[in-house]
């Protein structure tokens, strides 16, 4: 019987993370945080009634799959390409920032008499791989979030979801960069060719196969479980080959198929569909999953003050490396704060960072328990801090023609600019 314990497993994480999210929506908290929490709360970390196993780390890699697919699937391709330039700007400030404020809190706490260090590699590159962990930003919560509120196709919405992308791509070549100075097996210039044929594949892939969907489910009125089901492959292979063959994150693959499909005709029917799947099953697994992986070692007092002083640098240089990107490329103060809160969360992607560090001898596992306690945090208070940003009183009026334009735009009749902005002259 212990091979049926998967289906116990489910009923918990499905229950508890419902039941939470229910209450964390009392609260005016977004449902994602009561499914971090539950599986925080059923995990190693708390009660120890779930445990990680194969089959939920791997149902919860296809509902992070379908999530960003689902993204890219409501994204508007004309505001992400008009946000191109901001997104670069905004990444590549909330990976330089956190790079060295990471560097930073490591070399005051990371000598003797503060934390001994067990790590093989020098203290300068385990105190630079510190800052590579406070770089990586694991968008999804934020995604949820914003597709709980109605903000994911916001200007602040779409600068979040380009800039994580971009920073997925920077965050694997600062990985790569530092672990090739501790490990001379790794090619840098190799990992460069690789990013530049995802990009490649991507770019000739997708013009072929939006060119071929687009012509196939034209005119269809009927029978369209079909295209469903043939997105759901395009979006696996394309989150297979990103892995497998080019080193970028599963998930960026995802969204990128999520943008080909989108604009195609009957999308918006396959991405209900999509959002039914992952909402019943995928979602709760994938969330709970973080809360499961969750172990907390035994920490001195030293390590716990260095785990406190790594969360808030983790939130403020995050904060302030994006919001000032955003301040850069002229967005308002008040997107500044919402694309900040949106990149604070590193979720699993700073567990995966820190893993790898590990294995090279970058990070002594003595280290391992204040990323977790970083992980935990930041993965809690972004969608916190996101739904607070979003519901400031201040800029009801600027959240009202956003919303409306955003309206406008997605229809597909003759509505324009100029009869937008006399309908906004009549409120």
């Amino acid at each position: 019987m212990d091979s049926y314990t998967y289906l116990l497993d489910l009923a918990l994480i499905l229950i508890s993370t419902k039941l939470l999210g229910l209450l964390t929506r009392r609260v005016k908290m977004p449902q994602v945080v009561g499914a971090l929490l539950a599986g925080l709360i059923l995990g190693p970390a708390c009660l120890g009634i779930l445990k990680e196993t194969e089959f939920i780390h791997q149902v919860s890699e296809i509902g992070v799959i379908v999530l960003m697919f689902c993204a890219g699937l409501e994204t508007d391709i004309g505001e992400l390409k008009r946000t191109g330039k901001a997104s670069f700007i905004i990444a590549l400030m909330g990976v330089l920032i956190p790079l060295v404020g990471g560097y930073g809190i490591a070399w005051i706490f990371n000598r003797p008499g503060m934390i001994e260090s067990t790590a093989t590699a020098s203290t300068t590159l385990q105190n630079f791989f510190i800052g590579v962990i406070l770089t990586a930003t694991s968008v999804s919560i934020s995604v949820e979030t914003l597709k709980e509120m109605g903000k994911l196709n916001t200007k602040a919405g779409n600068a979040i979801l380009g800039a994580a992308v971009i920073d997925d791509i920077l965050g694997i070549i600062a990985l790569t960069v530092i672990t090739s100075l501790a490990d001379p097996s790794v090619n840098v210039a190799m990992v460069f060719v690789k990013i530049i044929g995802f990009f490649v594949f991507v770019g000739v892939g997708g013009y072929i196969i939006h060119a071929v969907f687009q012509k196939w489910v034209q005119g269809y009125k009927r029978d369209l479980q079909r295209f469903v089901i043939v997105s759901f492959v395009i979006c696996l292979l394309f989150s297979y080959c990103a892995e497998q063959f080019f080193g970028v994150a599963d998930i960026t693959g995802a969204f990128f198929a999520g943008l080909i499909i989108t604009n195609t005709t009957h999308t918006n029917y396959i991405a209900r569909r999509f959002n039914i799947l992952s909402y019943i099953l995928l979602s709760p697994v994938f969330f709970a999953s973080i809360g499961i992986q969750v172990e907390l070692p035994d920490m001195s007092a030293m390590i716990i003050i260095f785990a406190v002083a790594l969360v808030v640098v983790a939130v403020l240089t995050k904060v302030i490396g994006c919001g000032l990107g955003a301040k850069l490329c002229h967005y308002s103060t008040q997107d500044c704060l919402r694309i900040g809160a949106g990149m604070i969360s590193r979720g699993e992607v700073a567990l995966i960072v820190a893993s790898k560090g590990n294995a090279v001898g970058l990070m002594p596992s003595s280290l391992l328990g204040p990323v977790v306690i970083v992980v935990v945090i930041t993965t809690i208070i972004s969608p916190i801090f996101l739904k607070m940003t979003f519901a400031s009183k201040g800029n009801e009026k600027a959240d009202y023609v956003e919303n409306e334009y955003t309206k406008v735009m997605a229809d597909h009749s003759p509505a324009d600019e100029t009869r937008f902005v006399k309908k906004l002259k009549k409120k």
